[in-house]
């Protein structure tokens, strides 16, 4: 008898401590949230990256570049901007062309407002895999970061965060950069416990964190010894700043294991660790090429069958269209690229996206992305009189209003609350 009672003594001690541990994992991060579960909406990735001459950044290359050099493909509205700033460039009608910065909170402000005012549910915010080195942490990228948390509460605005393996390196480097960047933003910038409304994202009742960039061939790092398994782990399990839902960026080839997608079973075994599966399919898919849905229908059913037989979930990730043709002059001087080789068609092609992959059984989103302007896949306010340049060439909005896809999306997110039927056909606007 006395050895029973002290046997259950050390187990009721035991479930304590398991307690006390699983306790102090809920004193970082915040249960509390206005978005309990990713089901049901659409979320943008924001670069937040831009720096222009005075912002107070510190920036020495400013985003918009020069005549000579600039990877900016598609010209911002800068129409309703608070503070805009003069660039190299002149407009159609002589006038300086003026630019944003993203270092400015009014900027950030701006941008969850349109969020808020055309119902896109949030965003991703990118945190490159340079500014989670140590030397960099705590830099404009974070006062950018704070500064977007602080407007996702003002605006009650989906927020969360997404780390991107670019720039890491081959040799030396590894994700415990990452580990040490996730206690700094949960101890110091408060991210999953904001000050004002809570916003950030959870799914299965934990909030969501995403690693980008995880089994493309044209990365200098191995995914097999940059400790990706141990930063799943850590984010998932950790009793302190753990008990996250993970999820990774992988290519859109990633069950087959070809094409834009490393030829590694590794792969797999990592996206089985994790909880959400985002295929990247920027540039995998064309108006240009015929029956191209199709191809993302068929896709996009295999990898949901893939994603429910190994216990993951699936976002699918849609763009409004494409254009690097001024980064591809200096980046690529062999190889230059087209002005808009993936064209919008006037919102056609993203809307053609979204309806492929919702009726296809996809019951989230990722939009690839909401500010990228040197990639031309930005949804928010770009002008369709962009400057003239003898030497740079920029992509215009085909004759659309400047918040047309802001708009498509918020009509996106609307089919997604179920606020309206799936329509194959272009939304009209204003349509009864």
């Amino acid at each position: 008898m006395i050895f029973l009672a002290t046997l259950k003594k050390y187990f009721f001690c035991g479930l304590l401590c398991f307690g006390m541990l699983a306790a102090g994992a809920q004193t970082k991060h915040s249960s509390q949230t206005d978005y309990p579960s990713y089901k049901g909406l659409i979320m943008a990735g924001y670069q937040g990256w831009f720096r222009a001459e005075g912002d107070g950044s510190g920036a020495k290359n400013y985003s918009y570049g020069s005549e000579k050099r600039t990877g900016i493909d598609m010209w911002p509205d800068v129409s309703e901007y608070e503070k805009t700033y003069e660039t190299p460039f002149k407009l159609p009608n002589g006038q300086p062309a003026r630019f944003f910065s993203s270092y400015d909170k009014s900027t950030v402000d701006l941008h969850f407002k349109w969020m808020r005012d055309y119902g896109v549910d949030g965003v991703f915010m990118q945190r490159f895999f340079s500014n989670a080195r140590p030397e960099n942490r705590d830099n404009a990228a974070a006062t950018i970061l704070k500064n977007a948390f602080d407007a996702a509460s003002t605006y009650d605005r989906a927020i969360a965060v997404m780390y991107d393996l670019s720039g890491l390196k081959a040799k030396g480097e590894d994700c415990s950069a990452i580990i040490e960047d996730w206690k700094y933003l949960v101890d110091e910038l408060n991210v999953t416990n904001q000050a004002g409304k809570k916003t950030y994202l959870h799914h299965n009742g934990k909030p969501v964190v995403a690693i980008w960039g995880v089994g493309f061939p044209d990365r200098p790092y191995n995914i097999r010894n940059i400790g990706l398994e141990r930063l799943i782990d850590f984010l998932k399990n950790d009793p302190v700043y753990g008990g996250c839902t993970v999820m990774l960026g992988v290519p859109t080839a990633f069950r087959q294991l070809n094409a834009d997608c490393v030829n590694d079973p590794y792969l797999h075994e990592l996206i089985k660790m994790a909880d959400i599966v985002l295929p990247w399919t920027v540039q995998r898919y064309s108006p240009l090429l015929h029956n191209d849905m199709d191809r993302l229908r068929d896709n996009t059913l295999d990898d949901l069958k893939w994603c429910k037989q190994n216990g993951v979930a699936y976002v699918p990730c849609v763009y409004p269209g494409f254009s690097w043709h001024n980064l591809s002059r200096y980046e690529f001087p062999d190889d230059i690229k087209p002005v808009g080789s993936i064209p919008r068609m006037g919102g056609t092609f993203y809307w053609q996206q979204i309806a492929t992959v919702l009726r296809s059984g996809a019951s989230m989103l990722y939009v690839a992305m909401f500010d990228e302007v040197n990639e031309g896949t930005a949804i928010f306010k770009t002008t369709d009189t962009p400057p003239v340049s003898k030497q740079a060439s920029f992509v215009g909005i085909e004759g659309v209003p400047s918040d047309h896809y802001l708009w498509l999306t918020g009509e996106a997110a609307k089919v997604l609350r179920r606020e309206k039927p799936l329509s194959i056909k272009l939304p009209e606007r204003n349509a009864n």
